[in-house]
């Protein structure tokens, strides 16, 4: 059999080192196209940092939240949940998301502490007597003067159309504020507290508008 010569200098010819770089620099496409969807997806887009709708409302309503801060130090109350003030000082014409439903709980709030003041003060009180001091503390007048007294009028939001100063409105301000203390402690002894306080407020003719 011939015995073929092998040269032992002889060496296959080796990758050149650019073929070398040029294979360990260039990915598979697919991980390409997926490295630039995770990095596209993960970007901040401007539009979202500079006028997005949350932007512009977080913007807008920070004179609100500040009117809040100063009517939580007027009331002597300190809101755990601060959601349940800015319900309550929102008028149904202005969102869906407002105070009405607080003010029903704050009205049998305000009446319940108005006829346990007047009976602490007479056992033997008529029941006209008590609905009366009951109609006097909590009716729509005395409401709507405590509220204005607070500066009610210039802090609940309401839509174009709605008079934020009209005796409804700031009554059922008044009474949401009530009903939103009373869920946020979950008492009705503390919204006693602060209707008394609003009374007090209207009572007092030195007394400061919070706005």
């Amino acid at each position: 059999m011939e015995k073929r010569h092998v040269d032992p200098h002889y060496t296959s010819s080796p990758a050149r080192p650019s073929e070398h770089l040029a294979a360990m620099a260039t990915p598979p496409l697919a991980a390409v196209l997926l490295l630039l969807a995770v990095v596209g997806t993960s970007l901040p887009q401007a539009s979202t940092l500079d006028s997005s709708p949350a932007a512009a409302e977080a913007l807008a309503s920070s004179p609100f939240d500040a009117a809040l801060a100063a009517l939580q130090k007027q009331i002597g109350y300190a809101f755990q949940s601060p959601d349940l003030l800015r319900r309550a000082m929102t008028h149904a014409s202005y969102s869906r998301e407002n105070g009405r439903a607080l003010a029903v709980l704050g009205l049998a709030a305000s009446q319940s502490a108005a006829a346990l003041r007047a009976l602490t003060a007479d056992r033997d009180a008529s029941p006209s007597a008590v609905s009366r001091a009951t109609r006097d503390a909590a009716g729509e007048a005395a409401c709507a003067a405590a509220g204005a007294r607070a500066g009610i009028p210039a802090i609940v939001r309401v839509a174009g159309g709605t008079k934020a100063s009209a005796a409804p409105v700031v009554c059922g301000a008044v009474r949401a504020l009530v009903g939103a203390v009373a869920v946020d402690n979950g008492t009705a002894d503390a919204a006693a507290e602060v209707f008394w306080r609003l009374q007090v407020l209207s009572a007092a003719p030195s007394a400061t508008a919070a706005m």
